[in-house]
């Protein structure tokens, strides 16, 4: 199992393929595991490092508090590790605002960013991010982090061909040990990024799904002052690169690749493509 010291903790990952490197950073409860649709139409091009982020995964769970520029120093910790000089990075929901981090902290050793259902500030100052964070925070408290996870898989995956993604959340976020769960989602409550926009070079991307938590016209304003491209998945919810498996894969390798992000056909997938379960890596 590979581990990494890192800044007082172990931060595990994977590596898979040859390349220019891209980093592949998972959402809140999660782990690398979860990009395992993913990696398989990357692997071939490029070199796929897949870190679990500290109070995730395989990784340690040292005591908080934790922070996204805190999250995002681990990673660049571990891509120096790795021997990487420069790397493009994709981030998806927590895992987008890592990435953001991590971009503005070394912009000459981030080649491109991608953000998937993910915004530059989590900061409440809306009704709806304030209801995102303390629908979290007051579920795990009452309910547990077990009952927690069957809420939030029947929210992002609410179709009956979708059973299989419901179980693999039930799964994987009810298996998060509560401390560092909560800690992380103190981290993205606390986050803003929004005033250093202009200082970020990587050449961007950000992808939202049309039915994420939070509003399109939202996350298509912060692109704008990203100078980044924006691309909507029609029908999908927050978990996008689960339920539009096809079109997450399609945007990424070609925007990876230095091409355009293609903009027809992007949409969630029909019942007969979603695979029962995950490839094996």
């Amino acid at each position: 199992m590979p581990l990494a010291s890192v800044n007082g903790t172990e931060i595990h990952f994977d590596v898979h393929g040859t390349g220019d490197a891209v980093v592949l950073i998972h959402g809140l409860g999660s782990s690398g595991a979860d990009w395992a649709f993913q990696i398989p139409a990357l692997r071939e091009r490029f070199q796929v490092i897949v870190p679990d982020l500290r109070g995730s995964g395989l990784s340690g769970r040292p005591a908080g508090p934790y922070s996204i520029d805190g999250f995002a120093d681990d990673l660049w910790v571990l891509i120096d590790h790795l021997g990487v000089e420069r790397c493009s990075i994709v981030g998806f929901s927590l895992g987008g605002a890592v990435a953001l981090a991590m971009a503005l902290a070394r912009p000459q050793a981030c080649r491109q960013l991608v953000m998937i259902n993910a915004l530059p500030t989590y900061r409440v100052d809306h009704w709806r991010k304030w209801l995102e964070v303390h629908l979290q925070l007051t579920m795990v408290r009452l309910f547990g982090l077990r009952r927690t996870a069957r809420m939030v898989a029947a929210r992002l995956f609410p179709d009956p061909h979708q059973a299989p993604m419901r179980r693999r959340v039930e799964e994987v976020v009810g298996a998060n040990a509560r401390r560092p769960y909560l800690e992380s989602v103190r981290a993205l409550a606390g986050w803003c990024a929004a005033a250093r926009l202009d200082e970020l070079t990587a050449r961007s991307l950000v992808l939202s799904a049309e039915f994420d938590y939070t509003p399109l016209e939202e996350k298509r304003r912060w692109a704008a002052a990203m100078g980044a491209t924006f691309r909507v998945v029609a029908d999908s919810r927050h978990g996008t690169p689960f339920d539009a498996i096809l079109a997450t894969n399609r945007v990424l390798a070609a925007f990876l690749a230095g091409e355009d992000a293609p903009t027809d056909g992007l949409t969630r997938d029909a019942p007969e493509q979603v695979p029962m379960v995950a490839p094996e890596l």
